[in-house]
């Protein structure tokens, strides 16, 4: 019965000229359909995930503890502080060493020339001993002032090598030729034919001595 009912209203219909719409659901319609939430479960999502995200962006910009932040801060410069000041003092410690080591040799120039005098002054004295008619008052007078200026360079630093009858040593001693000799054993200074210097310890003139070698031995 309700079916030809249906069938008159549809013929009534189309008599009329009216168009009745006719809706086909397809599988995929369903699925979607079943697939979107109702409107009560968008908004219960929804309010879920706003209040995730808030919950996430308070912890990242929760601040840290400004007393701990303070106490790292303030190690870190203090340990910044002890390297400047130890490399401050390596500093000074150096440069202080370098200051005594220029003034203990900033006189070696002019200590140099002034050993070219001494050996004249050395010289000069040798011969007034050895001559008869010397004045004995000039040969004193050379004489003090002559031990006068080792005593000044004395209290500079300079000091004088010892040469005769030693060890020949080449770091203080410059052989300026050999000598057989029976008295002395080979390789010793058997005569000094010009003194040495050193100015604190460091070479500031080498002594030119003669070396004994054994006899037969060659140069």
């Amino acid at each position: 019965m309700s079916t030809r009912k249906d069938r008159s209203e549809n013929e009534t219909g189309n008599e009329a000229g009216e168009e009745i719409p006719i809706t086909v659901e397809t599988p995929a319609d369903a699925v979607e359909a079943a697939a979107e939430p109702a409107p009560d479960e968008i908004s219960e999502m929804e309010i879920e995930t706003e209040a995730s995200e808030d919950a996430a962006e308070a912890v990242e910009g929760e601040p840290a503890d400004p007393l701990a932040a303070a106490k790292q801060e303030a190690a870190d410069y203090y340990d910044r502080l002890l390297r400047l000041s130890a490399e401050f003092d390596n500093y000074k410690k150096r440069s202080n060493r370098e200051l005594a080591e220029f003034r203990k040799f900033s006189n070696e120039q002019i200590i140099k020339d002034l050993l070219g005098v001494i050996d004249n002054l050395e010289r000069a004295l040798s011969s007034a001993v050895d001559q008869e008619g010397c004045s004995k008052p000039i040969a004193e007078g050379v004489e003090l002032t002559l031990k006068e200026i080792l005593k000044i360079l004395e209290n500079y630093g300079v000091t004088v090598i010892a040469a005769q009858g030693e060890t020949f040593d080449p770091t203080y001693h410059q052989a300026v030729m050999q000598q057989e000799t029976a008295d002395q054993p080979p390789n010793t200074v058997i005569q000094e034919l010009q003194k040495g210097y050193l100015l604190h310890n460091r070479l500031l003139r080498p002594s030119m001595v003669t070396v004994s070698k054994a006899s037969g031995e060659s140069e």
